[in-house]
């Protein structure tokens, strides 16, 4: 007889994930003016550009896995001899997969003229290829496993900080940063699949059916490789046609958005495998009750969050990275409105689309994504480096979400008068107005102006949120309602 894993609440999940989120705020905020200020724009383009590379590889080793097996995971997890079965069948075309793709990354490394002038640096990236298909995350993630996630991570996050206060000290210590940011990215994926006969069976099934996931995992690895476009090509066009310092200055803008899109995703990120359960029960009006917790958060989130920091983004540049960095000033007052469209196509295309089977809806808007960055940073990189591929991704963004909208159109109408992007937007442009005019006129520590301007900014939107009795801050201050806002 099966034995049932515990499912927690959506809440529960939430809470996990936001600690997660937090930690993935609050290390970078640590580690990254220092590691910045030792490595350079140089250093720094150097580590990055080599990433994005080896990224490149990996989301092909990883074909459309990372998504897929959620979903496929999701909906057997209460049958635990079919979870195996349908786990160990997706492990081993993800194996196959990457044997493939790292042998051919080494002969890129050992042919390619860029590649093989520093083998080592790509040497350490290309261990992410391997050790990523080890994590087997998704599972995890299907069956909801979010304190193991977020734990794990907590533990290796603060074991490479560590480590990077200890030995990294000058910039020829780059690819001692690659390596710990390997460790802290992949080093618990040995353990992850060491823990996996916790859920899964590990003996031979008869019957494999490798066949059925194949069409399904190439229609969302061609999503992931045209997604992969429009968020790593920026970047490797970047190291191509302008220089590592380039790619040192786009860095910087491009880590204080990802920090902040980690934050607006923080819910969104633990819904496929409940919405895909949801799909799988026919249940739709949690299913819908989802998506418009979905949306509406991620509005109330993402517009605070973009306006204010592209506000401040000189001092944020000045704050995290220093002076070393100040080009990278109008590519991230650019890049960080993209925050708003890429935590929207996050809900509707991954956690609505796809646990409804209608991936190749998302391909198609992806596509589009895809060839708009790739023609506009052809068009924007020469004449305006770092700001023109800034600004290429977030027209990108925008042309995706636009086309997801259309797309899901069916879907979104049952929830549409339930969606206050007015109310947020208006509110978010209410304390905007008098935290740009103290900003032209403080004259103080770069710390504290910030302090200032985020105290202004974030208590006028609380409070306009408070007084206008918004739904979703009272059901969070209000711990009875939270109890029964979604129940396992």
């Amino acid at each position: 007889m099966n034995k049932k894993i515990k499912q927690h609440s959506v809440k529960y999940n939430f809470i996990m994930n936001f600690i997660l989120t937090a930690s993935n705020f609050i290390f970078p905020l640590i580690t990254f003016p220092y590691v910045s200020r030792i490595l350079l724009a140089s250093g720094n383009g150097k580590v990055n550009f080599a990433a994005s590379v080896a990224n490149y590889f990996m989301m092909v080793a990883s074909l459309g896995i990372p998504t897929y097996g959620i979903r496929a995971c999701a909906k057997v997890r209460d049958d635990k001899e079919a979870l195996s079965k349908t786990a160990q069948e997706i492990l081993i075309i993800n194996f196959v997969s990457t044997i493939l793709v790292t042998l051919t990354y080494l002969v890129c490394i050992f042919t390619v003229p860029k590649f093989s002038q520093d083998k080592l640096l790509y040497l350490i990236e290309g261990v992410n290829i391997v050790l990523n298909m080890f994590g087997a995350n998704w599972i995890y993630q299907a069956l909801e496993q979010y304190d193991y996630i977020t734990v794990r991570s907590l533990v290796f996050k603060f074991v490479s900080m560590i480590l990077m206060f200890l030995l990294v000290h000058q910039p020829s210590d780059y690819r001692v940063y690659a390596a710990i940011t390997v460790l802290a990215a992949v080093g618990s994926n040995v353990l992850n699949f060491i823990r996996l006969r916790r859920f899964i069976i590990f003996r031979k099934f008869k019957d494999y059916e490798f066949k059925k996931h194949l069409k399904p995992i190439l229609v969302l690895f061609a999503q992931n490789v045209t997604v992969s476009i429009y968020t790593n090509l920026d970047t490797v066009m970047l190291g191509f046609m302008k220089s590592d310092e380039a790619v040192g200055l786009y860095t910087a803008s491009v880590k204080i958005k990802s920090i902040l899109l980690s934050v607006v995703a923080s819910l969104g990120s633990v819904l496929l495998p409940r919405m895909s359960y949801y799909v799988k029960k026919n249940a739709k009006a949690k299913f819908y009750a989802l998506l418009r917790l979905a949306v509406n958060a991620e509005l109330l989130m993402s517009f605070p969050l973009a306006v204010y920091f592209s506000i401040e983004s000189r001092n944020s540049i000045l704050f995290l990275a220093g002076k070393g960095y100040l080009g990278a000033i109008p590519a991230m007052a650019i890049i960080t409105i993209a925050i708003i469209p890429n935590g929207l196509t996050g809900v509707i295309g991954i956690q609505t689309l796809t646990p409804l089977n209608r991936e190749k809806q998302v391909l198609y808007s992806v596509i589009v994504g895809a060839v708009s960055d790739f023609v506009l940073n052809l068009l924007m990189i020469p004449q305006w480096g770092a700001a023109g591929a800034a600004l290429a991704t977030t027209i990108a963004e925008f042309l995706v979400l636009l086309v997801q909208i259309v797309l899901a159109r069916d879907i979104l109408q049952n929830v549409a008068r339930h969606i206050q992007i007015a109310k947020y937007l208006s509110i978010t442009v209410a304390a905007a107005i008098p935290t740009f005019i103290l900003t032209q006129r403080l004259e103080c520590n770069v710390f504290i102006n910030l302090v200032i301007t985020a105290v202004v900014f974030f208590g006028i939107y609380v409070l306009i949120l408070y007084f206008v009795k918004d739904e979703l801050l009272n059901r969070a201050l209000d711990n009875k309602v939270t109890r029964k806002l979604i129940r396992k």
